[in-house]
């Protein structure tokens, strides 16, 4: 008379699905938190400087006898960079406040350069 163990034991877990009893060990995601941070400022920065070259192009398109409207969006069109190099740094963890503040002014001196030069 043979008995069979199998028929009294726990059913044996399929290796391809997910069983809540036997997680999936941590994985070290030190590289993948770096990634997304890259990933996440560039996007940030490159959409915000994106609109302040969309505000400079503005600024062009006003007529020239508007020159308040024209350096009024320009300035906004400079707000913006400096917006975009903070929000760079503070996703890295870096104070926002720094020397590098001054690329985000880049916009204001082309657009101001474009509309009157």
């Amino acid at each position: 008379m043979t008995t069979d163990t199998r028929t009294d034991a726990a059913p044996r877990r399929r290796r391809h699905l997910m069983d809540p009893a036997h997680p999936v060990r941590p994985v070290d995601d030190h590289a993948l938190t770096n990634v997304q941070r890259w990933v996440m400022s560039t996007l940030a920065v490159f959409t915000i400087a994106h609109l302040a070259a969309g505000l400079v192009v503005a600024a062009l398109e006003v007529p020239e006898s508007a020159t308040t409207a024209r350096v009024g969006l320009n300035v906004i069109a400079g707000a913006f960079g400096v917006l975009a190099v903070a929000a760079g740094r503070a996703i890295h963890r870096r104070s926002p406040l720094s020397p590098w503040l001054l690329v985000g002014l880049l916009p204001t001196a082309v657009g101001l350069g474009l509309a009157f030069g």
